[in-house]
Parts: C-alpha cells; sequence; structure tokens
C-alpha cells in the first residue's frame, strides 16, 4: 500500500523562476509527481508517491542545470524523512525479518500492512 507524501516548496518561483517551475512541473507529470500552487500563496508543493519523487529528482540531478539546485537540495532533504517509504515491500519485509528473526506474521502485517502471503513469502525467502 503506497501513500502519496507532499513536501512544501516555499516561494518556488521566487527562487528558481517561473521558467523553470513550468519545466519542473512539465518533469514532474513524467514521474506521476504534481508540482502546484498550495491555494493563492506564493508557496508550492510537490506531491507523489516518495519512489515517484525520488526518480523525479534524480532526472533533475541528471540535466545538470543550476537553476534546479534549490528544488533539489529541498526535496532531497524532505525525503530523508520519507526514508522508510523510498523501499519496496518486499525489501522493508525482508530487512524486518533479518533485524528481528522473532517477529511473527501478524507483527509483519502491523507494521508493514501487508498481506498474509506477501509476510509468508518474504518470511520463506529469508529463512532459505
Amino acid at each position: 500500500m503506497t501513500e502519496d507524501i507532499t513536501i512544501q516548496l516555499p516561494s518556488l518561483i521566487h527562487r528558481i523562476g517561473g521558467e523553470k517551475a513550468k519545466q519542473a512541473r512539465d518533469i514532474a507529470l513524467q514521474y506521476q509527481c504534481d508540482v502546484k500552487r498550495v491555494r493563492r500563496s506564493r508557496n508550492w508543493a510537490i506531491t507523489g508517491e516518495a519512489i515517484s519523487i525520488q526518480s523525479f529528482i534524480e532526472r533533475l540531478k541528471t540535466d545538470n542545470d543550476a537553476g534546479f539546485g534549490y528544488l533539489i537540495q529541498k526535496i532531497a532533504t524532505a525525503l530523508l524523512g520519507h526514508a522508510d517509504k523510498l523501499e519496496p515491500l518486499d525489501v522493508k519485509l525482508r530487512r524486518l525479518i533479518r533485524d528481528n528473526p522473532n517477529l511473527t506474521l501478524g507483527e509483519l502485517i502491523q507494521l508493514t500492512q501487508c498481506t498474509l502471503a506477501e509476510a509468508r513469502v518474504a518470511r520463506f525467502h529469508v529463512d532459505c
């Protein structure tokens, strides 16, 4: 189960310019993210899945455009708080099982909101 996160981008237009903001918005749409203004203020926000937002900033980094520096830095800093959402579910399950082998299937399901079948498969892969 993935949920969208929102990262605030205060004064985006003033920091990177209108043309760069428009480019960032177009690139974000390619990664199923939405960069838009917060109501009628000068503040902006990016909304999307954590993995999609991470892919978006990786794309901005490959462009080597100094105009996106503020945007990259702001989003990268905010993603540190969402590190648990950046790894796929199966990797997260395996990590939890390796860290605590006595974790029950019920506790795994409660921690990750996965299904019983996903928890069993992860336990099987770690035990092999």
